[in-house]
Parts: C-alpha cells; sequence; structure tokens
C-alpha cells in the first residue's frame, strides 16, 4: 500500500500521519503485522485503515524509543500498547494518525472527524449531545459543534478506556465550556476511579473539513 509520514505538533505533542491510497492496498501487506491473522475476516477498507494506523503508530513510538514496535490487539479491540508507552490511534478518510507518551499511566486519546452536513448533525446530535450542551456549542456553526461534541468524546473514551476497562457512552461525559482552541468535558457518573464532575480538557483544531481532537494528560 502507498503510504506518505509526515509529523506535526499539536497541543505540545507530535502527531504522526499516514496518507494512505487504499486502491493500492493488497492482503499480502497485513503480514507486515505481527497480528495479521486476527484481520482476516475484516472488510478489505477496514484492513487499509488498521495497517495505516498501526504503521503511524510504529513511526511514532519509534521516535520516541528508537524501536519500531507494532501494537497489537487488545481483548475490546482497542491497541495495545508496549511496556511504558501510552497512546492513541485514528483514522478519517485517507489518513491515520497517531500519538504516543512515554508516561505508561498518561491519559492519551485522539479523534479525527470529518465535518457532519447540516442534515447529519440533525439526525444525530440528540445521541451525541444534550439540550444545555448544544447551547453552550451556539458559538459554532451548528454542524461543527455536534462534529466536535462527538470526536471531544470519542477522544476521551480512548484515553480512559484503559483505567475504566469497560463501555461507556456519549452520555458519560458533558460539554461544559468550548473556546477556539479547546473543549472542556466533565463526566456526569463516576467512572472506574474518576468520580462524576472530573474534568477534562482537551484541544482541538479545524483543518479543512477534518477536526481534531486531543486529549493528552500525565
Amino acid at each position: 500500500m502507498h503510504v506518505q509520514h509526515h509529523v506535526f505538533p499539536f497541543a505540545g505533542c507530535l502527531i504522526h500521519q499516514i496518507d494512505f491510497d487504499p486502491s493500492t492496498f493488497h492482503p499480502d501487506d497485513l503480514l507486515w503485522l505481527p497480528h495479521h491473522a486476527q484481520l482476516q475476516q475484516a472488510s478489505r477498507k477496514r484492513q487499509a485503515e488498521h495497517l495505516a494506523g498501526r504503521i503511524a503508530a510504529a513511526h511514532a513510538i519509534n521516535a520516541l524509543t528508537g524501536h519500531a514496535t507494532v501494537p497489537g490487539i487488545g481483548p475490546q479491540r482497542e491497541p495495545r500498547w508496549p511496556p511504558g508507552i501510552q497512546g492513541s490511534i485514528s483514522h478519517c478518510g485517507q489518513q491515520a494518525l497517531a500519538v504516543v507518551n512515554e508516561n505508561e499511566t498518561a491519559l492519551v486519546g485522539i479523534d479525527a472527524e470529518s465535518v457532519l452536513r447540516e442534515t447529519q448533525a440533525q439526525e444525530i446530535w440528540q445521541s451525541v449531545i444534550k439540550e444545555s450542551e448544544c447551547q453552550r456549542l451556539a458559538s459554532l456553526p451548528f454542524p461543527l459543534g455536534v462534529t466536535l461534541a462527538f470526536s471531544a468524546k470519542e477522544s476521551l473514551y480512548k484515553a480512559l478506556h484503559r483505567r475504566v476497562n469497560r463501555l461507556f457512552g456519549f452520555a458519560s461525559a458533558e460539554v461544559i465550556a468550548v473556546t477556539p482552541h479547546t473543549m472542556t468535558l466533565a463526566l456526569t457518573a463516576p467512572l472506574a476511579s474518576f468520580a462524576k464532575d472530573t474534568v477534562f480538557t482537551l484541544y482541538w483544531q479545524q483543518e479543512g473539513n477534518r477536526v481534531l481532537t486531543l486529549l493528552c494528560a500525565a
């Protein structure tokens, strides 16, 4: 599969991005992955995305440690990071992104989304945010606000999953503030060792039709 790798800074972290051409993907490309057998039943699209994400992650780990370790797949399909590393992976269109932190207890979550169309935002907003959150996002165009809340909650899920170790939904956190560069979420109920009303500040940026959100806290 044809890929291009580049790195860019965001919110004090280095984001490793892989641009990939899924039309050039061949199933044999998966043999690069130590866990390739676990992907044999996945769709071709999913296989290409997974490969691109693991390439991004290997670059990120190599930049940090000097070893291009490929994260495996955990019991709930989450990336299995090497000892001493915490990280996160996201996919959006023909791009995959990864970020890592050398603090194994760090909270790390990244998510990239294409901005929803107006009709899409109208269809899904009530499953992502409450009316009160919608009002707090009123400074943004409605489709952008819904997309941003969706993405931020996805990033939070990825960051907390290792500690919580169970599924939890969008209603588990609510938007309490948004600025041109940050979004603050608060838990609506306890999650593992995190108490109700625990606050998390994520960074966000928009680049063209893509929104990127990041939580990276030691």
